[in-house]
C-alpha cells in the first residue's frame, strides 16, 4: 500500500508499506479517496505539541472505498461492499476500520465520492439545530459545512440568511437556495441588515460555522429571544469569551453540535446517505478540487489558503 507521512511542518513523503491485516471485528478498505478536513491544518502547521513523522496515512479520516478483507467475527458487511468509513489513517490507499464504523453505500452512489465523516457531521448538526419550516435561519461561514447546512435548511422549508466572507461562497449560497446573502465584513452593519430582514426579531436559529471569536459573537447578536444558537465551528485555537449578559437576557438555547460518540457519527453517515438519495442534499458541486495522494501537501495548502472557487478538496486514489 501507499501512504502519506507528514514528516514536518508543511512537508510530506509517500511511502510503501505492507498491507495491514484486519483483526477481530475489523475490515480493511481499499480506499477510493479521502476528504481533506480543516482540522488537519493545525497539525500541518507544526505546533509545539505535534509529533513528526505522523503514522502512515495519519490525519486522514474522511475515506470511502471497497472492503477487500475482513477479520474474524465481522457481521453485516463483506468483501466487495462499497462503504464510507470512519477510520483515521485514510491518507493512504488502504485503511483498517471497525466493522461497526463503516456504512454500506447504495448502488445509486456507485462512482460518486462520499466522504462520510463530514457529511455525517452536517447531518448531526442539522438534527441538533431542530430547524423547521417557516423559521428564519442564519448560517455564518459558507464553507463546505455551511453550504451543506444551507441545502438541508432550505429543504426543510426554512428561510436562510447566508453570511460569508468570500464573494464566490455567497454566490454559491444563493444558488443553493439562500433567500438572503450578506458579506461578512462590518459587525454592526450585519446586525442592522438582519434586524431589518427579520422585522427586528432576529433569527430563530443561528449556526456559527467558522470557529473564531468574532463570528461567535456575531451569532449571539443575531439569535432572537428564546431562539437557538448552534456552535458548529471548530474552536481549537484557545479560549472564548461570551457576552453572558446578553445570552442570559435573550434566554436562547446554546447547542455545541459536535458529536464525539462514534455511534452518532455513523448514524450521521446513514442519515447523509438517505438525504442524498431523497434529494435533500447534493454535495457534488462542493467537491471543487481533487488531487492525487502525491499532492496531499498541495491539497492541505489549498484548504488553508482557500483560493477563489475553493470549497472542498478530495484526495483520490487510482
Amino acid at each position: 500500500m501507499q501512504a502519506a507521512v507528514v514528516t514536518g511542518p508543511g512537508t510530506i513523503t509517500i511511502q510503501q508499506h505492507e498491507l495491514p491485516s484486519p483483526g477481530p471485528g475489523q475490515v480493511r478498505v481499499r480506499l477510493e479517496g479521502c476528504g481533506v478536513c480543516a482540522s488537519n491544518l493545525g497539525p500541518w502547521s507544526g505546533p509545539e505539541w505535534m509529533k513528526f513523522p505522523t503514522e502512515p496515512g495519519g490525519l486522514g479520516h474522511e475515506g470511502w472505498g471497497r472492503i477487500d478483507a475482513i477479520g474474524p467475527d465481522v457481521e453485516g458487511v463483506d468483501v466487495g461492499d462499497r462503504v464510507a468509513a470512519l477510520s483515521y489513517h485514510s491518507y493512504a490507499t488502504h485503511d483498517i476500520a471497525d466493522a461497526k464504523a463503516v456504512v454500506k453505500l447504495p448502488s445509486t452512489l456507485d462512482g460518486v465520492p462520499f466522504p462520510g465523516e463530514p457529511l455525517g457531521c452536517a447531518m448531526n448538526i442539522f438534527r441538533r439545530s431542530e430547524i423547521a419550516a417557516g423559521q428564519t435561519v442564519a448560517i455564518i461561514g459558507i464553507g463546505f459545512l455551511g453550504a451543506l447546512l444551507i441545502q438541508l435548511a432550505v429543504a426543510a422549508g426554512a428561510r436562510v440568511i447566508a453570511i460569508g466572507r468570500r464573494p464566490f461562497a455567497l454566490d454559491l449560497a444563493k444558488q443553493l437556495g439562500a433567500a438572503e446573502i450578506i458579506p461578512m465584513n462590518d459587525h454592526w452593519q450585519i446586525i442592522e441588515q438582519v434586524k431589518q430582514l427579520t422585522n427586528e426579531q432576529f433569527c430563530d436559529r443561528v449556526i456559527e460555522a467558522v470557529g473564531k471569536q468574532w463570528p461567535l459573537d456575531l451569532a449571539a447578536e443575531l439569535t432572537r429571544e428564546r431562539g437557538r444558537l448552534i456552535v458548529a465551528g471548530y474552536h481549537q485555537d484557545g479560549p472564548r469569551q461570551v457576552n453572558m449578559q446578553m445570552w442570559n437576557w435573550r434566554g436562547f438555547d446554546v447547542i455545541n453540535a459536535h458529536e464525539r460518540d462514534p455511534a452518532m457519527y455513523v448514524q450521521g453517515i446513514r442519515d447523509a446517505i438517505a438525504a442524498v438519495e431523497e434529494g435533500r442534499l447534493d454535495p457534488s458541486a462542493l467537491y471543487t478540487h481533487k488531487y492525487p495522494l502525491e499532492e496531499l501537501d498541495t491539497a492541505l495548502n489549498a484548504t488553508r489558503d482557500r483560493p477563489d472557487g475553493f470549497m472542498k478538496a478530495l484526495v483520490v486514489y487510482p
